[in-house]
């Protein structure tokens, strides 16, 4: 952050020695002054609308919305903006409204993981550029949300965030029909044969009834409560419904609120510390969240220099109660957990197993707000002395098929899979295996461990969400409902089963998973959190040896320096150069403000 002092500094040094006329307002370094550069910025904010005589001492709020026709999700924010903008304005703010890509999970291919970064640069890289003193960040899909919190831990300023909210539920048969998770099961359902053509064309009309975010705890809804765990989204509005008019009353008092944030000087690290990030995870626990979540926290903790490991995730997870029953996971929707009572009913519960103390965007504790809630529906949220389940929702796996970690969401695997042994059937490629799974005469029987590479970070590039291999057709119609899969990919955050995700390192960079054969053994065994591949050492290093990486398929472009740059998913899968190393590489650097 720029201070008062530095701000005086700058402004005599561009300005002929005119006093600034505001407090120390990143702004100032723009505005203020009667020289050329102060009068010909003030000429912009003039063809905006604004009479530069009163612009004096008024903050100036970057309003990010990443609404796009490209991506469903989103589309409901350009709803949100006037609101926001109102209570800037109420507030005494300057309002200003900026645009970034937007990353759409359903139509952004191969992966919106791959444009996380980019947008996450982008954001950085308009705070640094323009006199933004604030931000309110628009967001509901599930890299925006990370994306911008990575941002806001990269510029540190006052910043917060608000979700576009879950889409209406659909209803497919006379049941409802969640976005994700109902899907994935009809889609078993229609493989096996047991849905017609025209049910399945049917089901195609209810599945997304409205503009929002998957309405179960897939990683849009899991990122928006992990953003308001960490106390950048505002407490409580995380859940509320994307048509519900309570959203609306959120962002107006966002507006108003991010304003006060710029006077206080309460900055994205300041919210964001260690602790928050501790309290992100074991709500990401007990809600049952999205194995994406874990790369995110990462990814985030790590532009503000705080290291994340694997193990800390194992730990936590192995003392967090599962309090929420949500599909993928349980049953529920995420507009029954917002009727139940939401995040804050679930932080009372967990109580002293938070850091209550963090400050939040309000400037009050997580403690403060969890203290006044009330729980609704005792189904949907479970108190802490009746769980859903005692602990592990997610956890890590190590071995020698994983030396640097593995991801499973135990929370939506089946139980008699949890300790497994089995032949491996390998596919090279997501292609390969789109070819090969539903063919009849696949070599696969129901204890199989279905294995997938060249999925990973820099496989593709960008790890998408591939890991949930379908079950082999013969094997669906045999009754066989799921079994072991493991890939260095990802998994939509509304899919389940026993799903061996983020193996690392991948098999690009030479990880064991590129050396495994067909027919070769693994053991899976969740309570020791081991995955093993049963091969004996040396030979395992005998096949590395004679094994050779796959040539990069883009040479060019943002994706070349993705694959040259992107970290394992232990690291968050950010690009390397982004994430500081030490206590000078954390200062956000501000430009030189004179004649364009």
């Amino acid at each position: 952050m720029t201070t008062r002092s530095q701000s005086r500094r700058y402004s005599e040094a561009f300005e002929g020695g005119n006093p600034p006329s505001s407090c120390g307002l990143r702004s100032d370094r723009w505005f203020t002054g009667h020289g050329e550069t102060a009068v010909r910025h003030r000429s912009v904010l003039a063809t905006l609308g604004f009479d530069t005589e009163h612009i004096a001492g008024k903050p100036i709020i970057g309003i990010c919305n990443p609404a796009s026709e490209l991506n469903n999700c989103e589309m409901g924010l350009h709803e949100l903006v006037p609101l926001v903008k109102r209570g800037v304005t109420a507030a005494g703010g300057i309002p200003l409204e900026f645009a970034t890509m937007p990353l759409g999970a359903e139509l952004l291919k191969p992966s919106d993981l791959l444009y996380r970064n980019l947008v996450s640069m982008d954001i950085e890289e308009t705070v640094r550029g323009y006199p933004i003193d604030g931000v309110v960040m628009l967001t509901t899909c599930d890299k925006t949300t990370p994306a911008q919190l990575m941002a806001a831990a990269s510029c540190n300023i006052p910043t917060t965030q608000l979700t576009g909210g879950p889409k209406s539920v659909g209803y497919f048969r006379g049941r409802s029909l969640s976005s994700g998770t109902d899907f994935w099961k009809y889609l078993e359902a229609y493989r096996a044969g047991e849905l017609s053509d025209e049910e399945w064309k049917q089901l195609e009309k209810c599945l997304s009834c409205s503009y929002g975010g998957c309405n179960e705890m897939g990683t849009s809804s899991t990122m928006s409560a992990m953003s308001e765990a960490l106390g950048i989204m505002p407490s409580g509005t995380s859940s509320i419904p994307a048509n519900d008019s309570r959203r609306r009353v959120a962002c107006e008092a966002a507006g108003r609120r991010i304003v006060g944030m710029v006077h206080e000087g309460l900055s994205a690290r300041r919210i964001m510390t260690r602790e928050a990030f501790e309290n992100a995870i074991r709500v990401l626990n007990a809600i049952a969240g999205s194995t994406n979540a874990i790369i995110h926290l990462i990814a985030i903790a790590g532009r503000c220099g705080i290291s994340l490991p694997l193990d800390l995730f194992d730990r936590i997870s192995a003392a967090t109660p599962v309090l929420v029953d949500l599909k993928p996971s349980g049953k529920y929707l995420v507009e029954d957990f917002h009727r139940a009572g939401g995040l804050p009913v679930v932080m009372k519960e967990l109580g002293d197993q938070l850091h209550v103390d963090c400050i939040t965007g309000s400037g009050r504790t997580i403690g403060d707000h969890a203290a006044t809630a009330i729980c609704h529906d005792p189904a949907v949220i479970r108190s802490g002395s009746e769980p859903l389940l005692e602990s592990g929702a997610l956890v890590v796996l190590r071995g020698n098929l994983a030396p640097g970690g593995a991801v499973l969401k135990a929370a939506a695997a089946t139980e008699t899979l949890l300790q497994h042994e089995g032949p491996a059937l390998v596919f090279e490629s997501y292609e390969e295996m789109l070819e090969g799974i539903d063919n009849e005469d696949l070599d696969v029987v129901a204890d199989t461990v279905l294995l997938m590479r060249n999925t990973g970070p820099r496989g593709v590039p960008g790890m998408p969400e591939w890991g949930e291999i379908p079950i082999p057709r013969k094997l669906l119609r045999q009754g066989v409902m799921d079994m072991v899969r493991i890939s260095d990919a990802r998994m939509s955050g509304t899919s389940y089963g026993t799903v061996i995700l983020h193996a690392s390192p991948e098999s690009a960079v030479g990880g064991p998973l590129a050396v495994v054969r067909n027919g070769d053994r693994i053991r899976l065994d969740v309570r020791q959190r081991k995955l093993e591949l049963l091969v004996d050492d040396e030979e395992i290093q005998t096949r590395l040896l004679s094994w050779s990486a796959p040539r990069p398929r883009h040479q060019r472009g943002y994706l070349r320096m993705f694959a040259d740059h992107v970290l394992q998913a232990e690291e968050g899968c950010d690009l390397d150069f982004l994430r500081p190393s030490d206590e000078e590489s954390l200062t956000f650097v501000e430009p030189t403000v004179g004649r364009t």
